[in-house]
This record gives C-alpha cells, sequence and structure tokens, in this order.
C-alpha cells in the first residue's frame, strides 16, 4: 500500500472512466431513441444544476449527490432510477475532481487507503439491495435528522480557537462504511457523512474534501455499474447534462477549496448540510 503513487490513482481514474465511457457507447447509446438525444431544454437546465452541484461538492466536498437527486425526485424519477442517474453523471464529474484535487495538494494518502475500500463494499451492497430489494425512501428521515445535528456541531467547532488537524484515522473506515452504503441508497451521503465527521473531528478542511472526493469516483463507479445492470440508462438529457455541467465545474470547485480559510469551510460545510437535511425532511415529513 505504501508503494502506491498519486500518478498511479490517477491513472487508474482515467482508466476507469474510459472503460465507463466505452461501454456506454457500444451498449447503451444505440438503444438512445432520437428524442432522448435532442438537446433542449432539459438538457441545459440539467447542465446548469450539474455545473452549480458540482462547484458546491467539490469546494465543500458534499452535496452534489443530495441536491441532483432532490431535483431528479422532483423532476417525476423513481428514488431508484434517481440514484442510477445520479451516480452515472457522477463517475465523470468525481473523476476530474479528484484528479484536480490531487493537482492542487489537497489529497491524504493515508486517509485514502482508510477509506477506499470498507466504501466500495459497502456501496456495492447498497446499490445491489436499492437495484432489487428495497425502495430506499424510509431511511432518508433518520440521516437526515443525524446530518443536521452534525452540521450543528460542525459550526460549533469552527469557533473554537483550534481546529487543527489530528493524525488519527481510526473512524475513517467506520464513517466510509456508513457512508458508502447511505449514499447508494439515497443517491446522496457519501460527502456529507463522510467529510463531516472527519472535519468534526479537526481534520483539515482541505485535506479532507479532496481526499473524500477523489475516494468518491471509486464508490460512485460500482455504484453506478451496479444500478445500470438493474435499470439501464434512461433519461440521457438529464444525465448528459449533469455530466458536461459537473465535469466543467470542477476543476473550479477543487481550486476554491484549496483557497478557502479552514473556518469559512468549516461554517459554510455546516450551513449547507444543516439546508440539504431541512429540505429533505420537510420534503419526507410534510
Amino acid at each position: 500500500m505504501e508503494k502506491i503513487k498519486l500518478r498511479h490513482i490517477s491513472v487508474v481514474i482515467v482508466t476507469l472512466k474510459l472503460l465507463l465511457i466505452s461501454v456506454v457507447l457500444i451498449k447503451y447509446l444505440p438503444n438512445a431513441s432520437a428524442e432522448d438525444l435532442t438537446f433542449n431544454q432539459t438538457f441545459f437546465w440539467f447542465l446548469l444544476a450539474g455545473f452549480l452541484a458540482q462547484i458546491v461538492d467539490g469546494a465543500l466536498g458534499m452535496a452534489y449527490g443530495v441536491t441532483s437527486n432532490s431535483v431528479l425526485l422532483g423532476f417525476g424519477l423513481s428514488p431508484r432510477l434517481a440514484s442510477a442517474a445520479v451516480h452515472t453523471a457522477e463517475v465523470f464529474t468525481t473523476g476530474v475532481s479528484g484528479l484536480s484535487h490531487i493537482k492542487f495538494g489537497n489529497f491524504n494518502k493515508a486517509l485514502f487507503l482508510k477509506i477506499i475500500i470498507p466504501g466500495v463494499l459497502s456501496a456495492s451492497v447498497g446499490s445491489y439491495l436499492l437495484g432489487s430489494v428495497i425502495d430506499g425512501e424510509f431511511i432518508k428521515p433518520f440521516v437526515s435528522f443525524y446530518l443536521l445535528v452534525l452540521g450543528a456541531i460542525i459550526i460549533s467547532k469552527a469557533f473554537k480557537k483550534k481546529v487543527a488537524g489530528k493524525s488519527d484515522l481510526k473512524k475513517a473506515p467506520i464513517y466510509a462504511l456508513f457512508g458508502g452504503f447511505l449514499d447508494a441508497i439515497g443517491g446522496g451521503g457519501w460527502g456529507p457523512i463522510v467529510t463531516s465527521n472527519l472535519i468534526k473531528e479537526g481534520h483539515t478542511p482541505s485535506t479532507v474534501i479532496g481526499t473524500v472526493n477523489t475516494a468518491e469516483f471509486f464508490i460512485t463507479y460500482v455504484s453506478a455499474g451496479i444500478l445500470i445492470y438493474f435499470t439501464g440508462i434512461q433519461s440521457w438529457q438529464i444525465i448528459l447534462g449533469l455530466i458536461v455541467g459537473g465535469t466543467l465545474a470542477a476543476p473550479v470547485g477543487a481550486y476554491i477549496a484549496s483557497k478557502l480559510p479552514v473556518k469559512t469551510l468549516m461554517i459554510t460545510v455546516g450551513v449547507l448540510i444543516i439546508l440539504t437535511s431541512l429540505y429533505t425532511l420537510s420534503k419526507v415529513l410534510l
């Protein structure tokens, strides 16, 4: 593990992205209708949505999946199709985001190695259950309430005098197990759960955000592959809009994360978590 270098991770990300593109072009694109591939207003609205969601995700380490999934559910897609669409788009956006974070120095290899395997395993289980067994809606209010509390804790941490990083990463695999599973089930949650908890413990926000974003590529890759197996690829305009918008925004978000002060990042992350959690709870409970 110690011999793994940043360039190895970068090469794997690029190779896996090219593999997915090849599969989509060969197996799924020929089955798309002419209407699916007509770039009308839907495409451009989701291009804008993907761009804005990825700016936030790249800068704060969360909210792309949560934001995009909420929009897709509101657009009328089922939770299963919405999660498949979001994770397919995220393969491309998180790949570019991860490479950008590595370039800007927002990366911790020890943390990456701690979260990548448990995250991938739990995401695989969650994607399988969502694709073939359960709906996933029932767990949303519980996760949202948990994140609401977590957001408040992060904001309180930002106002303490010392928020410097710790070297203890013992709990990181647990966060990855929890985050990967819920991300697959709910269409989002990897960033809010893993990034939030690590920042809450006092780790440097920019490094946590970059590392968790890079690991997210592998989480979404597995989730997308399993969900595509069960659902195929539908809503092409939505997916392509999210991909194009998110890919364009990914380097910008990574740059912002490398420049924002620690306190500003922590407050912004906390506020964002609280707002998205309240929105989700209101949709579910009202």
